[in-house]
This record gives structure tokens, C-alpha cells and sequence, in this order.
């Protein structure tokens, strides 16, 4: 089945209504829905679907690069052969995205290397496909982001922009102390985003630890019984995935000596 030509008027036209990606793949459905008899409305209507889906496809890839998620780390990529373990009727609940509706938080903790990041990621990337604005970032980048906002009076703003976002993960939570202005930050973001909006937070450190990463006790306190008795926590267990990405030399790592790459010049004899 040949592709059929389409004349240079009507890509000029579909390009001025800014339908330019349908004249790519025009000549193949043109061939396939004459090699098949559609209707002129069965055409148009696959014609305006496949736009439909491009578009749809290239907003969520756009929502993911705002958002800063890591392209791999998708649900259809998680390793099933890791050996961790965590409930999985919660976990299904989550993907759900229910909990984006309700304004619910969640907060994934664990050791070092079970996955946390990536589940967390993988609930962003879900979000991003149903329509969500997310945003990705590490505590300690958000902090210094913070901490540096308030040199150029754009806190306001940056707070504004982090409890205003659909879905905020915030990766690595309370791994070290934080400052007064920091606590300050962080009981604000609990304060606000608590019934307004959904926050994903993962965490090397059980919440019980949390409060004595902040300055002050009671504002500890109240922000994280705030955020906690708005939260789903999903505990993983098990073993880090990280050594099984350890480089390993192969099977036989005798290296083969280099070539001399200086040319030989045959030895002279004498008569």
C-alpha cells in the first residue's frame, strides 16, 4: 500500500491552522482509509483523533519536564524482582490518584535505596498523565531556593508557587536540622497545602524523628500533626537496589595488550 500525495495547498493550509503534524502522517491515512473505504467522516475523524493524542502525548511530556521527574523512573519501569516489600493495597489506592482529589498528602519512608524516590516519581509521572501540575525537588534544594529568595524579596513569591502546585514532592525530608527560617518555611508549606492541595514527601527518618530537625519544638509540633493526620504513610522494607548497580569487571578481565602503533620497518639484510 503506497502512500497517497498531498498537494503543497493543503499542507500550507493545515500548517496556517497550526495542524502541521497531521500533513506528516496524511499520505498513510489517506492510503489506508482509501484501501479500506472509510467514510469521509471516518477519515476525518481518525485524522482529528491521532491529533488529539499527539497533543495529549506532548502536554504530559511538557508537565514532566516542568516538573523535573526523572524520564525513567515510571511506574511500567519498576523492577519487580527488588526485594522490598510494602502494602500493596495502599500502593493501589495511590495510583488511583484518589488522594489528588481528596487533597490528601502521602508520605513514603524507608532505608536507603528501597525505591522511595522512585515511587515518588512514579505517582508524579501519573499525575502529569491525568492533568496535574507537579513539581520535583530535594528538601535541601528547596530550602537554599527559599533561603536564597528572601536576598531578592521573591520569597513570597517562590512560596507562593511551591503551596500553590497541584502535586509538590519533596525528596529527602529532614535529613539534617534546619535553621529558625527554615522551620518557618516548612511549618508555612505543611500549614497551607493541608486540605488545599496533595504533598508527596519521602524520608530516610520515621516522622516520630522529624520534629527534632526543626528549630522549634512547638512549631514542629503543630505543623506535623497538621500534615500527618492529612497523610498516607507507605512504609518500604527491605533490601537497597543500589549494589546491584555497582559497575563489576566482566568475565574475563585479563585486558589484551595494546598494538604498537608505531609502523615496523623490515630489517636490512646484508648480501
Amino acid at each position: 500500500m503506497s502512500a497517497a500525495t498531498v498537494s503543497p495547498e493543503l499542507v500550507v493550509a493545515l500548517r496556517r491552522l497550526r495542524l502541521g503534524r497531521i500533513a506528516d502522517t496524511l499520505p498513510d491515512r489517506l492510503a489506508l482509509a482509501e484501501s479500506q473505504g472509510m467514510s469521509t467522516e471516518d477519515l476525518l475523524t481518525l485524522l482529528l483523533t491521532d491529533e488529539i493524542a499527539r497533543r495529549d502525548g506532548a502536554a504530559v511530556d511538557n508537565r514532566v519536564s516542568a516538573a523535573k521527574l526523572d524520564p525513567e523512573m515510571r511506574l511500567e519501569r519498576f523492577d519487580k524482582s527488588a526485594k522490598i516489600s510494602f502494602e500493596k493495597k495502599l500502593f493501589a489506592e495511590l495510583c488511583s490518584l484518589r488522594f489528588l482529589n481528596d487533597h490528601r498528602h502521602v508520605v513514603i519512608l524507608g532505608a536507603v535505596g528501597v525505591g522511595k524516590t522512585f515511587i515518588a516519581n512514579a505517582l508524579g509521572h501519573l499525575a502529569c498523565r491525568h492533568r496535574y501540575d507537579v513539581r520535583f525537588i530535594r528538601a535541601d534544594q528547596m530550602l537554599s531556593l527559599l533561603r536564597k529568595s528572601r536576598l531578592d524579596n521573591s520569597h513570597d513569591a517562590e512560596m507562593v508557587a511551591l503551596c500553590s502546585v497541584d502535586l509538590l514532592i519533596v525528596d529527602d525530608f529532614a535529613l539534617e536540622p534546619m535553621s529558625r527560617e527554615e522551620s518557618k518555611d516548612i511549618y508555612q508549606l505543611f500549614v497551607e497545602r493541608t486540605g488545599r492541595a496533595s504533598t508527596i514527601i519521602t524520608s530516610n527518618r520515621d516522622t516520630a524523628e522529624w520534629i527534632r530537625m526543626f528549630d522549634d519544638v512547638l512549631l514542629a509540633q503543630s505543623a506535623i500533626d497538621r500534615f500527618m493526620n492529612a497523610a498516607f504513610d507507605l512504609v518500604i522494607e527491605g533490601e537497597s537496589y543500589r549494589p546491584r548497580l555497582k559497575p563489576k569487571l566482566e568475565a574475563d578481565p585479563t585486558p589484551e595488550a595494546p598494538a604498537d602503533k608505531r609502523a615496523r620497518r623490515p630489517r636490512r639484510t646484508r648480501d
